[in-house]
C-alpha cells in the first residue's frame, strides 16, 4: 500500500496556494488524482500537472486504475497526496480495497441540489449519504481547507 499522507476531496483538484500549502505541510512528493473524467481529458491532465508545485510528480488515473496503483507498493520515502473531486470517488476507492484512515474535505462548490455545509463546501443529499457511509466504514472525516485552519471533525452529515 502506498504511503498516503493526505486523502482530499477538492473539486478543483490542484490549485494555487492551497495545494502548495498542503504539499509543504505533508512534505508530499507525489500527487495522484483519481478521476474518470480528468483521466480521459489530456488537456486537463496537462493543466493540472503544470499547476503542481515544482518537483512534485503528478499522475492522473481513472478510479479503477487508481485503486490498483494505490494498493501497490510505494518507493521508500514516498509521500502521496490523493485528490478526488467528489465523495463517491472516495467510496469507490474504499470499496476497491484502498485503506483510508482519514479524509480531508477541502472544497466542493455550490451547484444545483447542493446546500452549503461550511464555507466553500456544499453537498447534495446523495453526497451526504455517501459521506455517512464513509464515516460508518471507520474513516475519520474532517474539514480543513488549508493547513493553518482548525480541523473540524465530522461524524454525521
Amino acid at each position: 500500500m502506498l504511503n498516503i499522507v493526505l486523502m482530499r476531496i477538492d473539486d478543483r483538484l490542484i490549485h494555487g496556494q492551497v495545494m502548495a500549502g498542503w504539499v509543504k505541510y505533508t512534505q508530499a512528493n507525489r500527487i495522484i488524482i483519481a478521476d474518470d473524467g480528468v483521466a480521459q481529458d489530456p488537456f486537463m491532465e496537462k493543466v493540472l500537472k503544470m499547476a503542481a508545485p515544482p518537483g512534485i510528480k503528478v499522475e492522473v488515473y481513472s478510479i479503477e486504475k487508481a485503486i490498483n496503483i494505490l494498493k501497490g507498493d510505494g518507493q521508500p520515502g514516498e509521500k502521496v497526496i490523493v485528490l478526488v473531486k467528489y465523495p463517491k470517488a472516495v467510496y469507490a476507492l474504499l470499496e476497491g480495497g484502498v485503506e483510508i484512515k482519514e479524509l480531508n474535505i477541502g472544497g466542493i462548490g455550490a451547484g444545483p441540489g447542493r446546500k452549503q455545509l461550511y464555507r466553500n463546501i456544499s453537498l447534495s443529499l446523495d453526497e451526504k449519504d455517501v459521506l455517512n457511509k464513509i464515516v460508518s466504514m471507520g474513516v475519520k472525516v474532517y474539514i480543513k481547507i488549508v493547513p493553518d485552519d482548525k480541523k473540524i471533525e465530522v461524524k454525521k452529515f
